[in-house]
């Protein structure tokens, strides 16, 4: 028994669960890349200060969840709670927005850090994929983005999720909305920590998950009613988009997300199997990040899908995803001239692209059978010193039990064909 476990709030992606994940991740990723999305990849840490002026200072997560530290040399880190500032610093360092091709579209994925309480589907260390489309203002990006997340979704057989949908206005007419909304929350009996967080970002109230402060919250002013006509086309263009693609939603006035940085366009994919934790991913458009961080006027529009609810919403729906077994070919020596004569072949299978494993250790055939079933490989190659000097194997069908005997050399061939 090991000394130490994995730190609370984490856990471990292990064989064969771990299969599930990285399908998923397939999943979502590949309607990006088909739909002129690169890869990008960003560090797990980075300044402290990206993440308190692109998340928001009065945000939980950089109040309360973000890992920070100092470094020797003295400079403030964090390790990433979120991927869209990172990507869109990485994407101003590069000057991809120079290139004359915009927006620049990318998918990234990888682990973030929260300091949260821990509980099922909601952990400190958990991993994301996501979708930024840099340097556009276009009802249709935003609609592009909805649609490839729901493709993702039903490509892996997920059918109980809804997707919400709001705006949260733009600079324009969120402002009259704010005060508006101040003004109802002063009159309501609510902590001083909430009534601080109201100053800055009244927004971040309609939030909150208390229950205490969710029923104070009823009449409170909704943005929609306050939105500049704009704002109301382009929402409008949104979901008259979304929907001439089949693409079911529900409009949901109180949505706000967690982040300071969305405008208009906001969104939310929900899963109602998973409890209180029931978002499974979201996004939106964030018109003014890049100006936040120091770059130049770059409307985007984004999202980040959970890897981890992803997989908890298909448990809870019962799906089984259709997973290729890891072995095809498993081989089974008896003695050493066949140990020599079998990885050889199994050296060969691998370089033409059939997934094969051998039985290391010397095992005896009892043994070594037991280790060929748990593989999950369709077929068997066993061989010893009576079956080589015939030159021969003994190919043995996992699936019918049905044995052959076929030619050393003719191997590959054989199961190249057999397996398509």
């Amino acid at each position: 028994m090991s000394t130490f476990k994995a730190p609370k709030g984490t856990y471990d992606l292990i064989p064969p669960d771990s299969a599930k994940y990285l399908a998923v991740r397939e999943a979502i990723a590949a309607p990006l890349r088909n739909s002129g999305y690169g890869y990008i990849e960003t560090p797990g840490f980075e300044n402290v200060e990206l993440f308190a002026r692109g998340v928001g200072e009065s945000t939980d997560i950089v109040t309360k969840e973000m890992y920070a530290f100092e470094t020797k040399g003295g400079d403030r880190l964090a390790l990433r709670p979120e991927g869209t500032a990172s990507v869109l610093r990485a994407a101003l360092e590069a000057n991809l927005h120079k290139a004359g091709n915009l927006p620049v579209k990318l998918w990234y994925s990888g682990s973030y850090y929260r300091y949260e309480r821990p509980q099922k589907g909601r952990y400190r260390h958990f991993s994301q994929v996501g979708a930024e489309a840099i340097g556009a203002e276009d009802p249709a990006l935003d609609a592009e983005l909805i649609i490839l997340a729901d493709q993702a979704y039903r490509t892996l057989g997920l059918r109980d999720f809804r997707i919400l949908l709001n705006s949260l206005g733009d600079q324009e007419c969120r402002p009259v909305y704010r005060a508006a909304l101040q003004e109802f929350l002063r009159g309501l009996d609510l902590d001083e920590d909430t009534l601080r967080r109201s100053e800055i970002n009244p927004l971040r109230v309609l939030d909150d998950k208390r229950e205490s402060v969710q029923k104070q919250l009823t009449g409170a002013p909704l943005l929609r009613d306050y939105l500049c006509d704009a704002c109301k086309a382009y929402h409008e263009e949104v979901r008259d988009l979304i929907t001439a693609a089949g693409v079911a939603f529900e409009d949901d006035p109180k949505l706000v997300r967690g982040l300071d940085y969305y405008t208009r366009t906001t969104f939310e994919f929900v899963h109602d199997g998973l409890g209180s934790q029931s978002a499974v991913g979201g996004g939106g458009r964030y018109d003014g990040l890049s100006e936040m961080i120091g770059g130049p006027a770059l409307p985007s529009v984004g999202w980040a899908l959970g890897v981890d609810r992803t997989v908890l919403a298909l448990e809870a729906e019962g799906v089984e995803l259709d997973i290729p077994a890891a072995t095809s070919v498993f081989a089974v020596p008896l003695g050493e001239e066949a140990r020599r004569v079998l990885f050889a072949k199994v050296t060969e299978l691998r370089k033409v692209g059939v997934a094969a494993d051998f039985s290391y250790g010397a095992k005896g055939l009892k043994g070594a059978m037991k280790n060929a079933n748990r593989s999950g490989a369709r077929y068997t190659i066993v061989a010893g010193e009576r079956d080589l000097a015939d030159g021969v194997v003994q190919l043995k069908d996992m699936e019918s039990g049905e044995q052959t005997a076929i030619g050393v050399n003719e191997i590959v061939a054989e199961l190249e064909s057999r397996l398509g």
